[in-house]
């Protein structure tokens, strides 16, 4: 066993190199194959001799998709926010302070403010043992799982002079290209796009499901570190002999001796910092001596011995070539300004939203106009205004167009919204090749293998007219196709051989109905059982399901109403998709928690969260994410949120342990 001990050892000493060399050198000495091959190699030990099992080990990174609530750590030290300020003037007052304040000699770091979302990091003996949010500077969420994942945070730090334990803080980041991609992403499946990479940051931080964290490719830089027994004094020091632990820290920092020397590195790096892979919202300036700092002290919210001077948003002027309009899925149509090429935030910008009619008119656009394009907080770009006054031979006016620039129908626009559509659904190419894309996707039908390019082929040879087309492709023919071959031919049969065993809330979902989402298809799925007890429901029984409105029960009541879409559904029936809940799940379906309204809170050791809403909803409970006086009961585990319990008691809601509620849903 002790060769097996040494084996796996070894792996994951390789593995944790090879990690450090790619995501933080930027200098990879392997392949990906081979390190994919080692990765592999040691999972299957892992698996094989669970006696091994370390919660650092390189395989930790994939994450899972166990639902785990966050709980609340306490900071050691407080997460305090620092002062900032927007001119060079008040940079100039804070470095006069440090200076009457110390009557001594003193060196001032400069730092690149990164826009992410703040974290903590513990160590103890070289391993990461918690990795905590800001919260509320005093108290944060642990997402230890989640920070596993991020292949630029080392589990297990490298050499042997590291502190036995200190704390770590830095920024969890979103970079630029990651950003785009998941939006061009959210965009096709018509899903509100994330405004910036730090709220995207955020939210895929705080996932409930540690996979989607890993799929994200956060990184993270590193900037200040705690503890007893710190290598120096200096800031400075401390931070490049972390670099040799392994941790990412910025090339961008500068001991400043003089103001003269921090005025040179705003100057710099407010034109610099537009080439750089991620977001930057300002610069940092510190004290470099931690015993200066500490002579300094704190404010009641903020250090004395730091400032954050924040860089204006970024705005550029350029061109304004054309106007083009895209459909989406549901026939949306978004007005899309192109641009004559301009650098924002390290991308080449040469498209800007323009959103809708109303914006396009508050702007007054004409063709070749100069106009001003910001990423405010490195936001999406949008046009913020026209320099009018560079208007020479004045082009002609932008008109919001009046019919669909993909099959020619009048559009419309309804009552109260801001967004003009085209109602030819199943005629105007764009939607349906949407509605195709919808279908496949992994929330959904999850046919892997189809990607828009491979659609829209299919489409343009004659074969997909409609989803149910899927079901009649033929392996021999889509391997004749330039680009697919025999290999990805029997993938997207078998994947669509798969999707007829997908569960009737998910082929629910995948029809595309306008504002039938996941949530919602799962709620009329439990509450009609079948397709044709929900297509003769009326708007009365269907706003009679829990959470469903007069806007959603319109939308099913239409899409039912039409010829087209119930010839559709007989075509899936017949290409065998699951049309109705399970006999497993109709066995386990029950009324035991009719009327009773439950939230769910901590981390629990039989079922995941979602499993608990899933028996909630099964049993004819209602599940919310917060207590109020309609709350029935409050299912308890582990680590639970104190503001719920605190609320609970306080609204005399009864708090029931996960025995109980099992019990409760089985007598």
């Amino acid at each position: 066993m002790d060769e097996i001990k040494n084996k796996i050892d070894e792996l994951r000493q390789k593995l944790n190199e090879h990690n450090y060399n790619y995501y933080v050198c930027n200098s990879p000495t392997i392949s990906d194959r081979d390190f994919d091959m080692m990765m592999d190699e040691l999972q299957k030990l892992e698996e094989k001799y669970p006696e091994f099992n370390d919660p650092n080990s390189p395989t930790q990174r994939v994450g899972n998709d166990i639902n785990k609530s966050f709980s609340q750590v306490e900071h050691k030290y407080p997460m305090l926010s620092l002062g900032n300020t927007y001119t060079k003037e008040e940079v100039e007052a804070f470095y006069e302070r440090v200076k009457s304040g110390l009557n001594d000699n003193f060196k001032i770091v400069g730092e690149l403010k990164y826009d992410g979302t703040s974290i903590s990091l513990t160590y103890i003996n070289g391993k990461l043992v918690r990795a905590v949010t800001r919260g509320d500077g005093v108290r944060g969420d642990d997402v230890t799982e989640n920070v596993k994942t991020i292949r630029s945070i080392p589990l297990q730090l490298r050499g042997s002079n590291y502190p036995k334990e200190f704390e770590i803080r830095g920024e969890i980041l979103m970079p630029w290209t990651v950003f785009e991609a998941l939006n061009e992403e959210r965009e096709r499946q018509e899903e509100p796009l994330f405004a910036n990479p730090r709220n995207a940051a955020a939210g895929t931080l705080k996932s409930q499901n540690s996979a989607v964290v890993a799929s994200r490719n956060l990184d993270a830089y590193l900037y200040y570190i705690l503890g007893d027994g710190l290598p120096s004094d200096s800031h400075y020091e401390n931070l490049q002999i972390a670099r040799s632990w392994g941790f990412k820290i910025s090339d961008a920092m500068k001991v400043c001796d003089t103001l003269d020397d921090m005025m040179s590195f705003i100057d710099y790096w407010d034109i610099n910092r537009k080439n750089l892979p991620v977001a930057t919202d300002g610069i940092v300036f510190k004290v470099s001596s931690l015993l200066q700092q500490k002579n300094l002290g704190y404010t009641a919210k903020s250090p004395r011995w730091a400032i954050a001077y924040k860089f204006q948003a970024e705005r550029a002027i350029t061109r304004l070539n054309s106007v083009s309009y895209q459909v989406g899925r549901t026939g949306t149509i978004t007005p899309v300004a192109n641009l004559e090429p301009v650098q924002l935030s390290g991308t080449i910008v040469k498209r800007a939203s323009l959103h809708n009619d109303d914006i396009i008119q508050s702007l007054d656009l004409h063709i070749g106009d100069m106009v001003y394009v910001e990423k405010g907080g490195e936001i999406i770009p949008k046009i913020t205004g026209v320099d009018k006054d560079t208007r020479m031979l004045i082009g002609e006016k932008v008109h919001f167009i009046k019919r669909c620039p993909e099959c020619n129908t009048p559009l419309i626009r309804y009552e109260g919204e801001a967004a003009h559509y085209c109602p030819n659904e199943d005629g105007c190419p764009p939607q349906i090749k949407g509605k195709i894309e919808h279908f496949i996707s992994r929330k959904a039908m999850n046919i892997d293998g189809l990607g828009p390019e491979t659609i829209d082929l299919f489409y343009r040879i004659g074969w997909l007219k409609d989803v149910s087309d899927l079901y009649h492709l033929k392996e021999n023919e889509i391997a004749e196709q330039e680009r697919l071959g025999e290999k990805s031919a029997k993938n997207i049969v078998e994947a669509i051989e798969n999707s007829r065993n997908v569960p009737f809330e998910r082929v629910l979902f995948a029809l595309g109905i306008h504002f039938v989402g996941e949530t919602v298809a799962k709620k009329l799925a439990n509450a009609f059982i079948n397709i044709d007890a929900l297509m003769n429901a009326s708007e009365e029984d269907l706003i009679s399901v829990d959470e469903i409105g007069i806007k959603i029960a319109q939308s099913i009541h239409k899409y039912f109403e039409k010829e087209g879409h119930l010839s559709l559904i007989s075509r899936l029936k017949d290409a065998g998709l699951q049309f109705a809940l399970s006999r497993e799940r109709l066995e386990n379906q029950s009324d035991r928690l009719k009327g009773a309204t439950i939230v769910i809170s901590g981390t629990f050791n039989h079922h995941s969260r979602d499993e608990y809403k899933l028996l909630i909803e099964q049993n004819g409970g209602k599940n919310t994410g917060s207590v109020s006086a309609k709350t029935s009961y409050l299912l308890a585990g582990e680590n639970m949120g104190p503001a719920k319990l605190e609320k609970a008691k306080k609204l005399g809601i009864k708090i029931i342990s996960e025995t109980d509620f099992l019990e409760m849903i089985q007598s």
